[in-house]
């Protein structure tokens, strides 16, 4: 398929569709497939930007090729985990002869809708996470991962009946489980940077509150600070809750509170006002926040100042 420029996109709906496209003839289940990256042949064809729409995990190892996310070209190094939920864009590498080893999983959506896993996988945040936040295995749980996929392979080529769909979305969810876990180590031995991130979270918390900034701006969203600090909302959420118990909208909340404190104990300001100035649209919002979160109204808590 011939593409004008770069802004043209390829979207992909089915996995049949990404087989016959990539040139893997038919998949052995409509819903699920399973690719050895090594068998990928590298292609040094124009950058191709993609919309897959379905879930993508992708283990890569020794990778000398490049994939494009938004603006930027990320290197796939030893034992590297990456996931992708349906609607994302990926982009092809530019001029790269790409090679791969490792293995690339794709399932629709339609594979989990009838299976607790079809609800609760909106809990695995790292579907939605950047690349450059992908997970580093270490060789244990790289060869426990791989057990896995081989297991799922085995399934899927085995002669579909009652119990195949069953069985590969067990141990695609024993997966995404083992997955979790390796993701919450990743942000306890990462310490060091997971802690100049979490500083870098106060910081930007304590300018916003104490400079205005919610007045002029409204209430802080978690995708504004995790914007201002260059990783995706979801992974700073799981990287916060991981090493201090509280995701980023209850940090946001934290903060909110104690500067809600503050201004109700040391100022003549009505709630009105300070709601106002802290950014909600409505002081019936910020009495319902208050309350929820302390017990009491923020007159009462004036009250008990007196």
């Amino acid at each position: 398929m011939a593409y004008k420029n770069k802004r043209d996109f390829l979207t992909i709906n089915s996995i049949s569709e990404l087989y016959r496209i990539s040139g893997f003839g038919k998949p052995k289940h409509p819903l699920i497939g399973l690719i050895k990256l090594d068998d990928i042949k590298p292609s040094n064809n124009e950058p191709i930007n993609q919309i897959m729409n379905f879930y993508t995990i992708s283990l890569k190892r020794c990778a000398d090729g490049k994939m494009k996310y938004g603006q930027k070209y990320y290197d796939f190094d030893e034992g590297v985990l990456a996931f992708m939920e349906p609607g994302q864009i990926v982009s092809t590498g530019e001029g790269s002869s790409q090679k791969y080893e490792g293995w690339w999983l794709v399932f629709h959506p339609d594979l989990i809708r009838n299976y607790p896993l079809g609800k609760t996988i909106k809990e695995y945040g790292f579907f939605s996470y950047a690349v450059n936040e992908a997970l580093h295995l270490s060789d244990k749980e790289e060869a426990m991962l791989i057990g896995i996929l081989k297991n799922i392979e085995e399934e899927y080529n085995t002669s579909i009946d009652k119990f195949s769909q069953d069985v590969m979305v067990s141990h695609l969810e024993l997966f995404l489980n083992y997955s979790n876990r390796f993701y919450n180590r990743q942000f306890i031995t990462r310490k060091p940077e997971n802690d100049d991130l979490l500083l870098k979270m106060e910081t930007l918390l304590d300018d916003f509150f104490d400079h205005d900034k919610a007045l002029k701006l409204g209430l802080p969203s978690v995708q504004f600070f995790a914007e201002q600090m260059n990783v995706s909302s979801n992974y700073l959420s799981d990287m916060l809750r991981a090493i201090t118990g509280q995701s980023t909208q209850q940090h946001i909340h934290q903060k909110l509170l104690e500067k809600a404190k503050e201004l109700l104990s040391t100022t003549n300001l009505s709630v009105s006002e300070i709601a106002y100035q802290l950014g909600f649209e409505r002081p019936q919002s910020f009495n319902k926040l208050f309350k929820s979160k302390t017990k009491l109204s923020p007159l009462d808590y004036r009250a008990s100042f007196n």
